[in-house]
């Protein structure tokens, strides 16, 4: 059996806009089950750096490959979720949860296909999963800040993906709804899928995310445990404990045993 190829593998990338280079030549391997934080200060690149992983910014040069094949060619795009940086859920006409939530199929379906029972229960299991089965037909505009959150993350859940990217996920929401997305993140982990986190504080989900990688001036400068990022610039201060292996199976699934990052090796600045 062939093996797993990397979820996200960078090989001397530069990605931007238009023709200006944001991030400058990046290497990076990012292995299927890992939960890794992007770091950096504000307009350092991170953003950037996860918007080539999706297509919204271009590959200027070098290689991006994401789940096996060259950025913007994966088949399934049900297979990567994306949680955007913004806080809430908004839109001109009302929406239930599980409506919201069902809008997240739709990259497994395809835009003319009905959800079936099996696609209803993936969005009820989403839903679950972030802690407001309670609330499956209340109006989102209803929810609070942090619950709204929550409902960006079940709409990406409910894909199944292999890989979930979020940008700022914590930021703009109370101490309660971020423990409570470190909780829903924790059991996304431990179904295997990996995880890319791009945060200014990895703090509130030093539980979860076992990696850093730190990007300052469009450059990384930093790839390794996030215990080690605390004393690197642009690193702020984060705590991490515990080591494990990931299992080899990757994918959003609730039935499968708790995965962890295996250990990383800090690399050197400018390598």
């Amino acid at each position: 059996m062939a093996p797993t190829p990397p979820a996200i593998r960078l090989r001397s990338a530069s990605i931007g806009y238009g023709d200006v280079a944001i991030v400058r030549d990046a290497d990076l391997t990012v292995a299927a089950g890992e939960a890794v934080a992007v770091l950096g200060s504000n307009g350092s690149g991170k953003t950037t750096l996860a918007r080539g992983l999706l297509g919204l910014a271009a590959v200027l040069d070098g290689e991006v490959e994401v789940l096996g094949a060259p950025v913007g060619r994966l088949r399934e795009r049900g297979r990567v979720g994306y949680v955007p940086q913004r806080h809430t859920v908004s839109g001109a006409a009302p929406a239930t949860v599980r409506e919201v939530v069902a809008v997240g199929r739709l990259a497994r379906l395809g835009l003319l296909r009905r959800l079936g029972a099996a696609d209803r229960r993936a969005v009820a299991d989403a839903v679950a999963a972030v802690g407001l089965a309670d609330r499956m037909d209340s109006p989102v505009a209803s929810l609070s800040g942090g619950q709204q959150r929550r409902v960006l993350v079940a709409r990406a859940l409910a894909a199944e993906p292999e890989l979930l990217i979020m940008d700022e996920p914590t930021a703009g929401v109370d101490s309660a709804s971020q423990d409570a997305l470190a909780g829903v993140l924790g059991r996304v982990a431990a179904a295997g899928t990996t995880l890319l986190v791009v945060t200014h504080e990895a703090g509130p989900l030093a539980g979860v995310l076992r990696r850093a990688v730190i990007v300052e001036s469009g450059r990384i400068t930093y790839d390794g445990p996030l215990a080690g990022a605390q004393e690197e610039p642009g690193g702020g201060h984060h705590h991490a404990d515990g080591t494990g292996e990931p299992t080899g199976r990757p994918g959003y699934r609730l039935d499968q045993p708790t995965v962890t990052a295996p250990s990383i090796r800090p690399r050197t600045p400018g390598a």
